[in-house]
């Protein structure tokens, strides 16, 4: 059980991700959390940042411009295949059951989402975990126009990618110092993004609990 816990810890691990694969790894990374369902418990926001912070200091040997271009491409390739993976089940994702890598719950605060921030969620969803994997794969379930995703998804993936390697970059250039509290950030990241998820939840609940009182 230890190994396999210090196994997980190296896969959702950034820093490790990039010494261990490189860029490589890191693309498919990007691509497996963006268009694979079993790929929501990937890291995403934090591995971009770490990207451009290690791009900056040298730790990673690889023009951010080539960077910068590799992953938006998995990015936007990722979301597509998502895309055509919820066109392929269609109603049938909706009947599908809990299992080790798919939970409904999942599939519900993606829907949340959606009804929340309508065509836009397809990029702000890049920014939310867990919503960012599903987001395609529910777009393509309900028919959502292609085109129109194709347009959102690339936005949507340019914008991700650019923002989060570009502020890495940025900090680690200013100041290199930050390579020492690397796993703090990272951290940081990850709470900073789940926060729209608790805070649906928590309004979700809340509105439950309401409505139980007024039935009662």
């Amino acid at each position: 059980m230890q190994e396999l816990f210090e196994l997980v810890r190296q896969i959702i691990d950034p820093e490790q991700i990039i010494r261990v694969g490189g860029l490589a790894l890191v693309t498919a990374v990007v691509f497996a959390e963006t268009g694979l369902m079993i790929g929501f418990f990937l890291p995403g926001d934090s591995l971009l940042f770490t990207v451009g912070l290690f791009c900056a200091l040298g730790i990673l040997p690889v023009e951010v411009g080539w960077v910068l271009l590799a992953l938006t491409a998995a990015a936007i390739v990722g979301d597509q295949v998502g895309y055509w993976t919820g066109r392929m089940l269609g109603q049938k994702l909706f009947e599908k059951q809990d299992s080790r890598f798919f939970k409904r719950k999942y599939l519900d605060q993606t829907r949340a989402f959606y009804e929340r921030w309508g065509a836009t969620a397809i990029v702000l969803g890049r920014f939310v975990p867990i919503v960012r994997t599903f987001a395609p794969i529910l777009a393509g379930a309900v028919q959502f126009p292609t085109r129109k995703f194709l347009l959102y998804n690339a936005g949507g993936g340019l914008l991700w990618v650019v923002s989060l390697i570009l502020a890495g970059y940025g900090l680690g250039s200013a100041f290199p110092w930050l390579r020492k509290y690397v796993e703090l950030i990272a951290l940081g990241i990850i709470v900073l993004s789940i926060l729209p998820i608790v805070r649906t939840w928590w309004k979700e609940r809340a509105l439950l609990r309401q409505t139980s009182r007024t039935s009662s």
